[in-house]
């Protein structure tokens, strides 16, 4: 927090554009990584700057040390440290904290998702068109139907709020904790929703890949929901939705 509020830390660009990474991303992957391996040293490990760190435990620690970069190097204090746990491919538990918010969300499996020690479960909103709802855009945008514009035009030109904060797990925590009805998004990586996904699942609410089917960390696209307005926004997302 020092490096944010006083604006001293170097940013340098990783493969793409806007793909940044600050140095107090590193920082915060070293102190993560410290404190996992130091009670668990033969725990698997995969994190956004590092990578794979490959061992042959079934615990998976899949960590984004900083969860919206762009936003923490623009002095945005949207932004988190998100922590999943996984245990023979099955996530078990999740922690997302905003330290600019104090907002510590914690997930685990079977025992339901809290924020700041209180429990919270999803809206109870039945509509996708007086629905708020949240994505994210991939900086560089392949040739494909159906793109994240096209979706997000489609949306809004039909009235639907949407919004874009710029971190994928504060998007699933906040859909988690009922501030968001829906969130979708054509490209995430691992440590982008391996925690968040746990929280929106333990809050009682759904999340799938775009065809409604299983959710893995593991492909790009997610749609997290209360649940009932999940069946509807696939359908939106796939451009089957004939109100909209």
């Amino acid at each position: 927090m020092q490096r944010f509020f006083q604006g001293e830390f170097t940013i340098s660009n990783k493969e793409g554009i806007n793909n940044l990474v600050t140095e107090a991303d590193l920082a915060s992957e070293k102190a993560i990584f410290e404190i996992i391996k130091n009670d668990y040293p033969d725990h698997f490990l995969l994190s956004e700057e590092t990578g794979e760190i490959v061992t042959d435990s079934n615990y998976k620690w899949i960590i984004d040390p900083i969860d919206g970069t762009v936003n923490f190097a623009h002095g945005l204090p949207l932004c988190c440290v998100s922590i999943g746990l996984e245990q023979d491919g099955q996530m078990i538990m999740g922690v997302v904290y905003n330290p600019f918010l104090k907002e510590f969300f914690f997930a685990q499996k079977g025992y339901g998702a809290s924020l700041n020690d209180k429990k919270i479960t999803v809206s109870q909103e039945t509509s996708v068109l007086t629905s708020c709802l949240v994505t994210g855009f991939p900086y560089t945008y392949l040739d494909q139907p159906n793109g994240p514009l096209e979706v997000f035009t489609r949306l809004i030109r039909g009235g639907v709020p949407v919004r874009r904060l710029g971190s994928a797990a504060i998007d699933l925590c906040w859909v988690a904790a009922g501030r968001f009805d829906g969130f979708y998004e054509h490209k995430l990586n691992a440590w982008d929703s391996a925690a968040g996904y746990l929280m929106v699942e333990e809050a009682g609410g759904r999340v799938s890949d775009f065809t409604g089917g299983r959710y893995s960390p593991y492909q790009p696209h997610i749609i997290a929901t209360n649940g009932k307005i999940h069946d509807e926004l696939v359908s939106v997302v796939n451009n089957r939705h004939a109100t909209l």
